[in-house]
Formats: structure tokens, sequence, C-alpha cells
């Protein structure tokens, strides 16, 4: 049995990895995530990939790949600190495609697809723990807040969660929409709170209980960025050891130092495996979809925030300074730990469904 990436999903991969190597250095990085929002030729260069119509069937125009394609490039934008909403964009063309009437299809699938509009996902309820089951805003006449909401502020339609486990849709200018934006800690994607005061929320007709797939989903693209990030931040601190000197030695030269940086890249490496069976069961395996996304998602929101302090702590002082642009992973780090459900709360969840 041959368990790799297939020729189309490296090529993919290497697409968009070569994008963001020529467009976002670390330099450039820390000088977007300053300015907070949305690089628009970035974005465009990135959506004239395909990369926003990834799930879509070909019959919708899209390039009809899987959750595993997606992961990738998730990788690809965690490793690159880049601040694109490629994700909240293909699951939200994704879900109107899957689960909207004719006429959202008509209003939204085209613009989403070529990115001509951006999509984003309101899963996090305020006030009640991240789950689909919690979720209780209804369509039609809907009041209640969502909190955080990545990428709101920039956002031309949202895709939130309602009761019994449904979609619904708005368009982010909507009436009785209010988003306020926030001070984020990953400055990389900003965030917002999404106020409903009576809005006119669409229920996605073919949606009935199928909110859980689009937050596993969620869940899974999170672990690859956050794997991307932590395998990234490794990158940058070895080639720091190579470079820095103390007492005239490389730091590189220490064994402290060296088996520091083999041990984090013995604990990172065999993750990836994990978000890409959790990816793979999304596509194939819709037994075990929620279990093994509840597991990369608190596995990799643990392994990878530990993996980026240390890198920092190895960088010394010049680590905690602003300037350095280290702090860019650490931070998209720990957004993707928290985004949705800590790690305790996605290791219960995975020990709940796998019975134990």
């Amino acid at each position: 049995m041959h368990f790799d990436l297939t020729d189309e999903q490296k090529s993919i991969r290497e697409t968009i990895g070569r994008l963001l190597t020529d467009r976002l250095d670390m330099t450039r990085a820390l000088a977007l995530s300053n300015a907070g929002g949305l690089d628009p030729e970035l974005w465009r260069e990135a959506a004239d990939l395909g990369v926003t119509s990834i799930l879509m069937d070909e019959d919708d125009g899209g390039l009809g790949m899987d959750l595993l394609t997606l992961a990738v490039i998730g990788e690809e934008l965690g490793r690159a600190a880049a601040g694109l909403p490629v994700a909240e964009t293909a699951l939200a063309a994704w879900a109107v495609a899957r689960f909207g009437s004719e006429a959202q299809k008509a209003q939204w699938l085209e613009r989403l697809a070529t990115g001509a509009a951006v999509g984003a996902l309101a899963l996090a309820q305020e006030g009640v723990r991240p789950d689909p089951r919690n979720w209780s805003l209804t369509e039609g006449s809907a009041t209640g807040a969502f909190y955080p909401v990545a990428w709101a502020g920039q956002a031309d339609v949202l895709i939130m969660g309602l009761a019994d486990g449904r979609l619904g849709l708005i368009a982010a200018d909507a009436p009785g929409v209010t988003i306020t934006e926030a001070d984020p800690l990953d400055r990389t994607r900003p965030h917002a709170t999404v106020q409903l005061d009576g809005a006119a929320v669409e229920a996605l007709p073919g949606s009935a209980g199928t909110g859980a797939l689009l937050f596993d989903a969620v869940l899974v693209i999170l672990a690859a960025d956050a794997y991307g990030a932590a395998k990234r931040s490794i990158e940058i601190a070895t080639d720091y050891a190579k470079e820095r000197k103390q007492f005239d030695q490389l730091i590189g030269s220490f064994q402290a130092v060296k088996h520091q940086l083999a041990n984090l890249v013995v604990e990172i490496e065999p993750s990836r495996a994990l978000v890409w069976y959790a990816a793979h069961a999304w596509d194939a395996i819709p037994e075990d979809r929620s279990r093994a996304a509840a597991l990369a998602k608190s596995h990799l929101g643990s392994v990878a925030v530990r993996t980026t302090r240390l890198t920092v702590e190895l960088h010394g002082g010049i680590g905690y300074t602003w300037d350095y642009p280290l702090h860019l992973w650490l931070k998209r780090t720990m957004f993707d730990k928290s985004y949705l459900g800590l790690p305790s709360h996605h290791a219960q969840r995975a020990a709940d469904l796998a019975g134990w």
C-alpha cells in the first residue's frame, strides 16, 4: 500500500510553496502582520492558482480534490506565516456548492471559487463550548454572537453554525450584522466578533446535521497549519545555530543545542502522519472522521506550541524581540492551539468518540 501524496498533490504543494517563498520572506511576513488585514496582491496570486476552489466538484467549476490536498496547502501557509484566508474561503465555497440552494450558488459560488469574494467561518458561538451540538442560533431573524471568527472583518460572506448541526449563510454587510475587529495575538490572521441582532440568516437547505463535517475540516486544517509553522520554526532555529557564535564557537556545535534541535524534529515529524490521516479520514473514513480530527487538533496544538517556544529560547534574547520575526510562528501555533477548543477539550472528545 502506498502512503504518500499523489503527484498532483505534490505539484500543488510545490506551486503554492514556491509562490509563498518568492513573495513572503521573513521580513515581508513581519511587515504584513504589522500592517494587518489582507494583502490584495498576494491574495489574487494565490486565488489564481485555484486553491479556493480546491474542494468543489469539477461540475461546479472546481478542482474536485480532497481535504488532504487542502491540508497540504495549509502546511505551506503555516510554514510561511501567510496571512491568507485560503482555507476559510475554500471551505465556504465547498459548503455552498455542497449544501446551498440554487439562488445561494448563483450569488456566491463563482465569486468564492475565484477569490473575488472572501469567506469566513463562524463556528465558535460565544458563551458555549466549541462543539456543533451546542450551536443554538436559528435561521431567519437570528440574534447571538460568534467569537473569534478569523477573517470576519475582511469577509464578504459568513458561513455559520446553526441549531441541530445545520449551516447558515449571510452577507457580511447584511442588516443586523456587526463585525468588531479584535486585537489579535496572531497578527497574520485577523479575527473579530460577529454580532447578530435580528439578522436574516439563510440556512443552507442541504446541510441538516452536517455542521460537524465543516467543524471537523477546520480542526484538520488548524492542525496542518500548526505542523507547518512548527517545522518552519525549527528550520529558522537551525539556520541561526549555524551562524551565531558564542565564545568564538558556533552555537550549533554545542551538544546541548544539537540535542535540543534533534529532539524537536523527532517530536514534530511523526505528527504529519496524524494530520494526513485525519484529512484522509474526513475524505474516505466517515466513521473515524471526528475522532481523527479531534486527535490531530489536540496533539498538534500541544506539540507545535512547545516546539516554537523552544526555538525562541534557542535564539536567546533576539528571539524575544518584535523586530525578529520568529514570534510570528509562535503566535500562529498559539492561535491554532486555542481556536475552536484547547487540546484538553479535543483530547476528551477523541476519547469519548473512541468509547474510552
